[in-house]
């Protein structure tokens, strides 16, 4: 797998405040941005995928008709 760098433009108050919650924590300013990211990730799949359901069950009839 892969790795690549992502840059983030975060403004000088935003760099503190992550610098300070990552030296309160013991952790790496880098491993709060990718835990947040990864998160973030997590959170917006299982809202698309609840949204898709959802979808798939107010049109179930088309769907089906369409699948013939």
């Amino acid at each position: 797998m892969g790795m690549h760098e992502l840059n983030l433009p975060l403004s000088d108050a935003e760099r503190a405040e992550l610098s300070d919650l990552a030296d309160a924590t013991g952790r790496t300013p880098e491993e709060l941005a990718l835990d947040a990211v990864r998160a973030h990730l997590r959170a917006e799949r299982e809202r698309v995928g609840e949204a898709a359901a959802r979808l798939a069950r107010a049109h179930a009839p088309l769907l089906e008709r369409l699948g013939r």
